[in-house]
């Protein structure tokens, strides 16, 4: 039997939903009680930074709904999809240290059934970065992400800055498709020891984790120039793979400064900048990320 749907958070309730009719029957409820929506969606395997967006939209909205779906359609043919962490048991406990009302856990076959045909596509800001190391897989998560957001109808939807190209390719499909959403970015969350939050990094051996501190190293170094008055994109982009490289187990996929709304590359550091790494250590991928402000 249907559970009643509770406005009020009692003892800390968290509805369980998979089935995609009962969510969108719960976000129509929410909206005609005249309450707003906060949604994070998300892979799942939670680490502090997804709790951290979450809180912030605890802070903003009535009711809280968080996704756990890890989406095939955007990861590539040799791609770790199939040993993705997944533990719902694990993220369940999590969500209640940040008062979410509702985790939204669908099936694959329920969001892409047999003749699925559509989907959604992004133009000049996916060509860059990921998008150029990773066929098809801004489509896969653009395709999702409208997906999420026709089911959920969210007043705000929350990103990590982590993943910064996602953050722009979404903002850029919410206002292209007028969608009635307001899409926020937040910092990245680090480690005490500054590597950035990731489900993934629990891929990493002891040693490659160390490694790994080699992207937030080659971040400080740019920062570092930048601040000694060094523009030239060429010598700080030299300077950031040469510190990565330092590190015997790192394989660089990019490292590039780009326009932090168009984010086609440039020459020289003028305004605020995007700095962006994606480095694989051993047979797992990072990525990370800061903005560069030249004279600050």
């Amino acid at each position: 039997m249907e559970r009643p749907f509770l406005f009020v958070r009692e003892g800390m309730v968290i509805q369980h939903i998979r089935d995609i009719k009962l969510m969108q029957k719960r976000s129509l409820e929410i909206r005609q009680h005249g309450k707003s929506i906060g949604f994070v969606p998300t892979m799942g395997y939670f680490h502090d930074g997804h709790i951290e967006l979450m809180k912030y939209v605890r802070n903003r909205c009535d009711l809280v709904i968080v996704s756990i779906f890890v989406n095939a359609i955007q990861f590539g043919p040799n791609e770790d999809f199939q040993k993705y962490p997944r533990d719902i048991d694990r993220d369940l406990k999590f969500v209640k240290q940040a008062g979410v009302d509702i985790v939204f856990n669908p099936e694959h076959k329920d969001m892409y059934p047999d003749n699925f045909q559509t989907g959604v596509s992004v133009g000049k800001v996916t060509k860059y970065l990921c998008g150029a190391s990773r066929p098809g897989h801004f489509n896969g998560v653009t395709t999702i992400v409208s997906k999420l957001f026709n089911i959920v109808k969210p007043d705000i939807a929350v990103f990590g800055e982590k993943d910064f190209q996602q953050l722009v390719t979404i903002k850029q499909m919410v206002t292209d498709l007028n969608m009635s959403v307001t899409v926020i970015g937040r910092p990245i969350v680090r480690e005490t020891d500054g590597l950035a939050m990731s489900s993934r990094n629990i891929y990493l051996s002891v040693e490659e984790r160390k490694a790994a501190l080699g992207l937030k190293k080659s971040i400080e170094l740019a920062k570092r120039m930048v601040s000694m008055n060094e523009n030239d994109c060429k010598k700080i982009i030299h300077a950031v793979k040469n510190e990565l490289l330092s590190k015997s187990c790192i394989k660089i996929d990019y490292v590039q400064l780009c326009d932090t709304e168009t984010l086609e590359p440039v020459e020289k550091i003028k305004q605020k900048t995007l700095l962006a790494l994606a480095v694989f250590i051993g047979s797992t991928r990072l990525i990370d990320n800061c903005i560069l402000d030249f004279g600050v």
